[in-house]
């Protein structure tokens, strides 16, 4: 168990991006290092000096191989999520009691064939296209409310383009 106060701790400053398909269905990616099933959208920090955009399609080429896709929609906040307290001291390098994310809503413009989870820092061992009742359920539970808001903001767009 972490002595970490989690109230010590700040937010990491991160992107994350809701990556829909011509079909209107989401992509997840199931993650690599954790021990519980768990899917997620592509999400990552941002570098010192980057804005949130940038972030957000280098995120994109880091964790599924390609930038082709274009901005749909911002999410006008940012939104928060605590990691669990046994994660705090452990998850996100000990260094972050959990992350605050700017989220996009993206359209992938290519092929299925364009997405390669076997780049350099590699974060997914599967991924697929979810429709988008199905996100609640297959995320981690300390994530379901962040993705609930997402949900809420994007939903009018996970339709057929």
């Amino acid at each position: 168990m972490s002595t970490v106060a989690p109230e010590s701790l700040p937010y990491r400053p991160c992107v994350a991006v809701m990556l829909l398909s011509r079909a209107g269905q989401v992509l997840v990616g199931k993650r690599i290092d954790q021990t519980l099933e768990g899917w997620q959208m592509p999400q990552g920090g941002i570098d010192d000096g980057e804005s949130p955009r940038d972030a957000v399609f280098r995120e994109l080429e880091e964790e599924i191989g390609t930038r082709n896709a274009e901005i749909l929609r911002e999410h006008p906040d940012w939104l928060k999520y605590d990691l669990p307290p046994r994660l705090v001291g452990l998850s996100l390098r000990g260094k972050y009691r959990g992350q605050t994310q700017k989220w996009f809503a993206m359209r992938f413009l290519g092929e299925d064939r364009e997405i390669n989870l076997a780049t350099e820092h590699a974060e997914f061992s599967h991924w697929r296209w979810a429709s988008i009742e199905e996100l609640p359920r297959l995320i981690v539970p300390f994530k379901r409310d962040t993705y609930a808001k997402v949900i809420a903001t994007f939903r009018d767009l996970a339709k057929p383009a």
